[in-house]
């Protein structure tokens, strides 16, 4: 498995601390944040899943726990919108440059507003997906703000 893809090469050319993580990628989990976190040995809560959405039809990434369910109501908030949704797989595919289980917020092929749950801001250390399924990027969870020019807001509660 290569180590390099757009979501490393954006976090490394922006001098961003990150450290990478392989685990053994299973095609047919319900959900890929949960066995990403079962294969890696840690807490779900630590391992964030990047999720595409749309607020009033304008795409979002939106970055939380995998062990959480993001709130459409404020997700919609969160942007200054009146209703979300989730992107259609394809559709996030096309936009982000990734096949869906390897959805990274870094290094997508178009820059689109993010959000980042704020439970992950009480974390150490946090993984996200590196941009290859079975492939976790791990970052301080302030860095990974900075480097999206996320927000961090409430989006599961």
């Amino acid at each position: 498995m290569s180590k390099t893809t757009p979501a490393t090469i954006a976090l490394t050319a922006a001098g961003v601390a990150f450290a990478t993580a392989t685990y053994e990628y299973d095609p047919d989990a319900d959900r890929v944040g949960l066995q990403a976190a079962e294969a890696m040995g840690v807490l779900p809560s630590i391992v964030l899943k990047t999720l595409m959405a749309e607020v009033d039809g304008r795409p979002v990434c939106v970055v939380v726990p995998s062990d959480e369910e993001v709130n459409m109501k404020k997700l919609a908030a969160a942007f200054g919108g009146k209703s979300a949704h989730m992107m259609k797989p394809a559709d996030a595919e096309r936009l982000t440059g990734y096949k869906v289980g390897g959805i990274s917020p870094f290094g997508q092929k178009r820059l689109v507003p993010t959000a980042v749950e704020e439970l992950a801001t009480l974390e150490d250390e946090v993984f996200c997906n590196g941009g290859q399924r079975g492939l976790q990027i791990r970052i301080k969870p302030d860095d990974l703000i900075a480097a999206l020019g996320a927000r961090a807001v409430d989006l599961i509660r």
